[in-house]
């Protein structure tokens, strides 16, 4: 069975994106191997605003050359006809990373945003929760977590440190967890 990762950078305060879904308060370090952690992964889930941040890297943006079945966008507004690259899942995407989730395979990178992966929490989806830590406050943004309020009144969930590692040139903190929900 493979593992849903929530994998993402994240100000000290809790947010993923300002506001305006910018993310160039994030702070760069040559020693993080992206390739190695792309290729660590057999399957990427976004949110339709953290698909649009991917194509305007160009050239850096390491899904470009992943199968379509491997590049999994959650949009209400993308249509699959236009997006011929990709796997466009417009409804019921719960059901459909389950269904992904219990394949074999390497591991599954959800990537953001927020929303997504409130309800990919909220549905028991979430394995890990691996946050690059960056040293800077946002004070508002995008949260880590975007979830209903009538569903979480009483919803929560305990994470098991599994590693943490400072990244000396930026300060990075680079976290993993184990996601348990409590009963």
């Amino acid at each position: 069975m493979r593992h849903v990762r929530y994998g993402v950078a994240m100000s000290l305060d809790g947010f993923i994106a300002c506001t305006d879904g910018s993310s160039d308060w994030i702070v760069e370090d040559k020693s993080i191997d992206f390739d190695k952690i792309f290729a660590s992964f057999g399957a990427f889930i976004m949110g339709r605003k953290t698909y649009e941040t991917m194509l305007a890297l160009g050239d850096g943006n390491q899904l470009a050359s992943r199968p379509k079945d491997a590049v999994i966008v959650v949009s209400r507004q993308m249509k699959q006809e236009d997006y011929p690259e990709i796997t466009v899942i417009p409804k019921d995407y719960l059901d459909y990373i389950q269904a992904l989730k219990s394949g074999d395979g390497k591991d599954i990178w959800l990537m953001g945003g927020g929303e997504v992966a409130g309800q990919c929490l909220e549905a028991g989806l979430v394995d890990y929760l691996d946050a690059a830590v960056m040293p800077t406050i946002l004070g508002t943004g995008i949260k880590l977590f975007t979830m209903e309020a009538a569903n979480n009144a009483n919803m929560s969930w305990r994470l098991e440190l599994q590693s943490v590692e400072k990244l000396n040139e930026s300060g990075i903190l680079m976290t993993k967890y184990r996601v348990s929900k409590l009963s």
